[in-house]
């Protein structure tokens, strides 16, 4: 089969390899569509955390496919079934998952492999973090269940309430993810900060009721400015960068909740002024990943369309173009969401 193969940093091969052989339990699916996600791109400009990704790998983890191939012992799901899969599964057992943390399972198995005409999935994940799709759905738009089911996860963490002024601090996929949802969880207003105009403009098309191009303007005086001078009851950075984790804790009111979503260098640091925490009595979590209750709502949402996925999706390309989709990602602001269709 093809499948495009991450040897490095910026090293990525479509190749011919061996199609997975099924054991006892899994399953073989046919990819049928891959997302490209802000993760897989900043694995390929500057590396990963080996914990996650061991490096050689068939690349890419948001995907959706045709059950081909069902191991021993599985009475679901079934040869010709159209199924997604989460990228991780928990143990269930270790402490972490005792105490219901599911997302931080100290012995996570992770699936990495989209980006090919199949994959396999292992017998943990088939039990554990495996959904059908509905007939009316389609593959590209469950694939997307994986980056929802995470922005699901935080902003639970960040408890949106009715009726709250929620900052997004990015609108690349994953600050569209986080708008779309906070409008879900009853958002009145949401300010969406970015430094690019074509994401900003699609972030209104979304529903953003004010956006800030920080290039170009104060962001905190801006903040201040569309709150009444108090700051936002939540802010959410989705960009994954010290200084924009820093400006997270300006921009939010006395006893707000700051979310730092998106994921930085290993190594990085930041400074938090204490009085701020002290005396503002701010909320500051971090979210990382989700749960497998997470994806199956995450399903749901979309299969509904009560969060509709479709128009994050700006472009279809083929597996034999995926380094030229992520020179596209790299080079280009306009496309937030490229399909690969194996």
């Amino acid at each position: 089969m093809k499948a495009a193969m991450l040897y490095g940093v910026e090293d990525l091969r479509v190749e011919e390899i061996e199609v997975p052989k099924v054991g006892l339990g899994e399953v073989l699916v046919k990819v049928k569509a891959a997302t490209t996600c802000g993760t897989d791109l900043k694995i390929f400009k500057r590396g990963y955390t080996e914990k996650i990704i061991k490096l050689p790998t068939v690349f890419g983890h948001e995907w959706a496919g045709e059950v081909v191939e069902v191991g021993e012992g599985l009475e679901w799901p079934v040869k010709g079934m159209r199924v997604r899969a989460g990228n991780s599964a928990p143990c269930l057992h270790c402490k972490m998952c005792q105490k219901g943390k599911y997302n931080l399972c100290e012995n996570m198995i992770w699936l990495w492999g989209a980006y090919a005409e199949y994959i396999k999935v292992p017998a943990r994940m088939v039990q554990v973090n495996m959904q059908e799709i509905p007939t009316h759905l389609s593959y590209e738009e469950a694939a997307l269940t994986e980056p929802l089911a995470c922005v699901l996860h935080g902003a639970e963490e960040a408890n949106i309430k009715i009726g709250d002024t929620v900052v997004i601090i990015g609108a690349g996929p994953i600050g569209l993810l986080h708008l779309l949802t906070a409008k879900k969880f009853g958002a009145s207003k949401v300010i969406s900060i970015d430094l690019v105009d074509e994401r900003l403009d699609f972030a209104e098309k979304l529903g953003a009721d004010e956006t800030i191009n920080a290039g170009r303007e104060d962001v905190i005086r801006k903040v201040k400015e569309l709150t009444d001078g108090y700051g936002a009851d939540v802010v959410i950075e989705a960009i994954g960068l010290p200084a924009t984790w820093e400006e997270a804790l300006k921009l939010v009111r006395k006893g707000g909740t700051v979310l730092e979503f998106g994921g930085c260098p290993i190594g990085t640091e930041i400074k938090v002024k204490t009085e701020a925490l002290h005396y503002g009595e701010l909320t500051v979590k971090g979210a990382f990943h989700a749960t497998p209750l997470h994806f199956k709502k995450a399903l749901n949402l979309i299969a509904s369309r009560t969060i509709d996925v479709r128009p994050l999706i700006t472009k279809r390309m083929k597996l034999e173009n995926i380094r030229e989709a992520f020179e596209i990602l790299t080079t280009s602001k306009k496309e937030i969401k490229i399909a690969i269709i194996p």
